[in-house]
């Protein structure tokens, strides 16, 4: 089991958040509130998440990220653009990202580091 590491910083234009480790909904919690934090200290709510997941979070933790999200008050003022560079956690994070785009909360999955910053640079909705 290796604790997941978590680097956030801002960018000038974006916040860049950045895990790599095993994933839980424990450590999703601390961090999207240090997301949360990091937006609301440089008053930018652009967010570029990059991911590597060892061992992935259950699929069912996806519903809990609606709630989580809510909380936290993540809603449309924010723009995240993320990335799972685990082929493995691809479809927990497809979950993830189909049950807050049908409760309208934030958040889509990409592909690639150069797709996410095309979008989340872009006028295109969610």
């Amino acid at each position: 089991m290796m604790t997941p590491s978590i680097a956030i910083t801002f960018e000038g234009d974006h916040i860049r958040a950045e895990s790599r480790g095993d994933k839980s909904i424990a450590w999703a919690r601390e961090f999207w509130s240090a997301v949360v934090d990091a937006c609301t200290e440089n008053d930018c709510y652009k967010v570029l998440g990059i991911s590597e997941s060892l061992v992935v979070m259950p699929i069912m933790d996806g519903f809990d990220h609606v709630e989580l999200f809510r909380e936290l008050g993540i809603n449309t003022k924010y723009r995240i653009a993320w990335v799972e560079l685990n082929p493995a956690a691809i479809k927990t994070v497809r979950f993830v990202d189909a049950a807050l785009f049908n409760r309208m909360l934030p958040g889509r999955l990409f592909k690639d580091e150069e797709e996410a910053r095309k979008w989340l640079f872009s006028d295109r909705g969610y």
